[in-house]
């Protein structure tokens, strides 16, 4: 029985080993395949002198024995390298040059105004006229009192061919003036058919000259053309030969003949602001404070070109003061 049995078995066993050889192929079949076997190209090496410099601290330092090691399958990716950024080198600031030493100002020796030709004119040889426009003489002197305001005027009136010339005097205010004219620039204010001299005679005998006040009157009145200009400790600056007025009558400034023995002829137009009329020996005369070296600074006049009259320079607190001065007094 025991035989018989176990040959009862034997085909069984058989479909059994079978069943599992076709469970095998099936699962050899449909089952995962393998990764396919691949060659890994190494990495090229990097240059020695391009590698960024680690610190010694991390290179000496072993690496931790929980970092997993690469697979063999796996490519190893080496994160790209930023590139060193050159840094501009900067150039030294060069040193700021130190600034020249501003020397003072040189205060300026003279103050010059610029007197218009068509508004002024000399004094001295001017024609006088009537106020019908004949020339009766030429003005040759001009007196003026201690504040520097002209009185009198000088005439020499013109006789026949030169014979029966004189010199009269008349009042300042007897007379027009206009310098723009191609007349005289000076009329003397006569009434028609009226000889001069008889105007001038009305005049004196009106002011009586030969009595004591009108002979002190006199004598403080400046006969300015010829005139020595001094300074204050009386030194010569020079004389006075013309006086410069405008169309009102006023005057402008005076003509000083400046020259010497030592210096050549040169004539200056000095302001009228810098002169001044003092009393001395009992008459009046001229005083300036133009300094040797002003007057050698100054422009040289001449009657064909632009005047400019001179004066000291003033300091620059009082230099408004003096011009508000000087236009006041005018």
């Amino acid at each position: 029985m025991s035989g018989g049995s176990s040959r009862q078995y034997v085909p069984q066993r058989i479909l059994l080993l079978l069943l599992l050889l076709m469970l095998a192929g099936c699962s050899s079949l449909f089952g995962p395949r393998p990764a396919p076997e691949t060659e890994q190209t190494a990495a090229p090496a990097e240059p020695a002198s391009e590698a960024a410099p680690e610190p010694a601290s991390e290179a000496a330092a072993p690496a931790p024995a929980s970092a997993p090691a690469h697979e063999a399958g796996e490519t190893r990716r080496v994160p790209p390298r930023q590139a060193a950024r050159a840094v501009p080198r900067r150039r030294p600031t060069p040193a700021p040059a130190p600034a020249p030493a501003t020397r003072p100002a040189t205060p300026p020796l003279l103050s010059m105004r610029t007197l218009s030709s068509a508004d002024t004119h000399g004094l001295l040889d001017a024609r006088v006229q009537r106020p019908d426009g004949k020339v009766i003489g030429r003005a040759i002197d001009m007196l003026i009192d201690a504040s520097g305001k002209p009185r009198e005027m000088l005439v020499n009136l013109t006789g026949f061919m030169g014979i029966g010339d004189r010199k009269l005097r008349f009042p300042w205010n007897a007379f027009s003036f206009n310098a723009t004219g191609k007349k005289a620039p000076i009329t003397l204010a006569v009434a028609p058919g009226r000889p001069p001299a008889a105007e001038q005679a009305q005049a004196k005998g009106a002011s009586k000259p030969d009595t004591p006040a009108s002979a002190s009157r006199a004598a403080h009145l400046l006969s300015l053309i010829d005139a020595t200009v001094e300074r204050g400790n009386g030194t010569r600056v020079g004389r006075v030969i013309d006086v410069l007025i405008d169309n009102r009558g006023d005057p402008q400034a005076a003509v000083i003949d400046v020259g010497s023995l030592i210096h050549e002829r040169r004539s200056v137009a000095a302001d009228w602001s810098a002169l001044h009329f003092v009393d001395k020996d009992d008459s009046l005369a001229v005083q300036t404070e133009l300094s040797d070296e002003q007057v050698h600074a100054a422009p040289r006049y001449a009657p064909d070109e632009p005047i400019r009259a001179i004066a000291p320079a003033a300091p620059a607190s009082t230099s408004g003061a003096a011009s508000a001065a000087r236009a006041a007094s005018r």
